[in-house]
């Protein structure tokens, strides 16, 4: 099974990992989908803490179709960066201070957390 990889850093680990398990259950929901996340647990490094949520990317695909020319639109030159708009969208309205980035291209870049 492929899966996404998201770095989250937050201030708030509580409050960013309920709000972001409420609406990865509410996207899961929308396509039929079940167990097709993980978040899992914390670091806490430099006042921010660290972790990372893992998506089945069938759940992306599915919620893509669905969306049909609302995905087309998001910002991003694939699947999964069209998916880190929406994510990151979803979060910016509940004023959470939080950060998203794919786990992958975190870990192949020079410039670290930020």
């Amino acid at each position: 099974m492929e899966r996404l990889n998201i770095n989250v850093s937050a201030t708030d680990y509580k409050k960013t990992s309920d709000e972001l398990r409420s609406e990865l259950s509410l996207l899961e929901k929308s396509v039929h989908g079940k167990n097709d996340f993980v978040i899992t647990d914390y670091e806490f490094a430099f006042g921010w803490y660290f972790y990372v949520i893992s998506i089945n990317l069938e759940l992306i695909k599915k919620l893509s179709q669905q969306l049909g020319k609302e995905h087309d639109d998001l910002k991003g030159k694939n699947l999964e960066k069209k998916f880190l708009t929406l994510l990151t969208d979803k979060m910016k309205k509940k004023k959470l201070k939080i950060k998203l980035a794919i786990k992958e291209e975190m870990e192949s870049t020079k410039f670290g957390i930020f």
